[in-house]
């Protein structure tokens, strides 16, 4: 049975870490619910090449975005890999869809014009209480909201370090306000409700001793995500092997919509391994293929600046 909604909570640089972290909430709302820490980022390991593989469903060598492209211009109307915002006005033409971000290029530089997506941005605690109005009132067919303030965190302090963890925390109480809107919404039965992360990061001493953070290479810390899932054809328990461009094709499979043909060099978004009831479809592994990888990154470095 297809789903009406779909609801997005993405935290920016939590990596796997939400594994360790103090987060009695969604240990609750996902208590029953498909979960792993174990998903891929995008490589390099950087916020636009991520979010964009999970908006495109195809690798960051395909969609071509990085930090710098999308603080300067829309994502093309031509590109031959639309973003899901542009596939799903297409199929509901009259739905509301939405993008709530902190980072504000998200907005401009992924979302298409032409899609019609409701968008506002503000800082994280600031913009949870509009998100959580806009869900109450609008209940739009997709929802994506975007938190930075733990990988604010970790660049300032490094990832995995006691006040990184504590923004984990902080962040834990942002997925429940959406939650519990979804529930005052009257749509939480017919909502698939997810949490994920885009990439993680390490923590690197500076000379006079204290600490700092970076991602954008490919150790476990910074490559490996966090993906939980909840509704009423989730699976309860571990998923299998996942990519976050998988996003994109759990999404339209959820909101029952055709999932494109997976093609190397093209769309290669998958539905995860014990993801849902009543799928069981293959899942290839595409880390060996020159054209579904993602382009390798040369010099660890950066995304955004503190």
């Amino acid at each position: 049975m297809n789903y009406r909604h779909v609801v997005i909570a993405g935290v920016d640089g939590a990596g796997a870490f939400l594994k360790d972290a103090n987060t009695p909430e969604m240990d609750r709302i996902f208590a029953r619910g498909a979960v792993t820490y174990e998903a891929l980022a995008s490589n390099p390991t950087i916020s636009a090449e991520c979010w964009g593989s999970m908006l495109t469903g195809v690798s960051p060598l395909k969609h071509g975005l990085n930090n710098a492209l999308i603080a300067k211009r829309p994502y093309p109307e031509d590109s031959p890999f639309p973003t899901l915002y542009k596939r799903l006005r297409r199929a509901f033409p009259d739905k509301k869809i939405a993008a709530y971000c902190d980072w504000t290029p998200l907005i401009t530089g992924v979302a298409e014009e032409s899609a019609g997506v409701d968008c506002l941005s503000l800082r994280d605690e600031e913009l949870i209480a509009p998100a959580c109005e806009y869900l109450i009132e609008n209940k739009p067919v997709f929802m994506f909201v975007h938190m930075d303030s733990v990988d604010g965190a970790g660049h300032a302090n490094g990832y995995g370090t006691e006040k990184y963890m504590a923004q984990i925390e902080i962040a834990d109480g942002y997925v429940s306000r959406l939650f519990e809107a979804c529930k005052r919404a009257g749509i939480e039965e017919d909502t698939l409700f997810c949490v994920v992360s885009d990439h993680g990061g390490t923590c690197e001493k500076k000379e006079d001793g204290t600490f700092f953070g970076r991602h954008g290479g490919l150790s476990d810390e910074e490559r490996l995500i966090s993906f939980l899932a909840r509704g009423r054809t989730v699976k309860s328990g571990k998923i299998g092997k996942m990519n976050i461009r998988d996003i994109a094709a759990v999404t339209l499979h959820a909101l029952g919509l055709p999932v494109p043909e997976f093609e190397i060099g093209g769309w290669t978004a998958q539905i995860p391994e014990n993801l849902f009831e009543g799928y069981d479809g293959p899942y290839f592994d595409i880390s060996g293929e020159e054209e579904a990888a993602a382009r390798v990154s040369q010099v660890r470095h950066t995304s955004e600046s503190v």
